[in-house]
């Protein structure tokens, strides 16, 4: 069976994106190929780093990359975690398959102790909701 790629986009690569990438690595075996992109890029947050750490998910490897590494890559799947990064999309010239929009806020422009884990796990239950979807595809 051959890997399905999934590229996760937000504006700074710096939390969401690199939640989603982590988090499908973690949630869906080998079923698919996981990677992240900002139209902006920033550095990993730490907060970001520390929550996926206590929820057990492996940061290693993870960093923050610009939208431009992957423009002559194919995805079967491209999920938007902002609106930013939805409009710098238009003028992408990568190639996807299908381009899913869940709008998951900034935890940085959030300003409580928590925001990064509320958005770990409202990306988490979108996962969960979509990967039963495509599980014999």
């Amino acid at each position: 069976m051959t890997k399905r790629r999934v590229l996760f986009l937000c504006n700074a690569n710096s939390a969401r994106s690199l939640m989603g990438e982590a988090l499908l690595r973690h949630l869906a075996d080998d079923r698919f190929e996981a990677f992240s992109a900002g139209s902006e890029p920033d550095e990993p947050h730490a907060l970001t780093l520390e929550v996926l750490h206590k929820h057990g998910l492996p940061t290693e490897g993870l960093r923050s990359k610009s939208l431009d590494e992957f423009e002559s890559e194919t995805f079967d799947f491209v999920i938007i975690l902002c609106d930013k990064a939805q409009q710098a999309c238009r003028d992408w010239q990568g190639k996807a398959g299908e381009v899913l929009f869940w709008d998951i806020r900034d935890p940085r422009l959030i300003g409580k102790s928590d925001a990064y884990e509320q958005a770990l796990l409202e990306i988490r239950r979108r996962l969960q909701l979509w990967l039963p979807l495509h599980k014999s595809d």
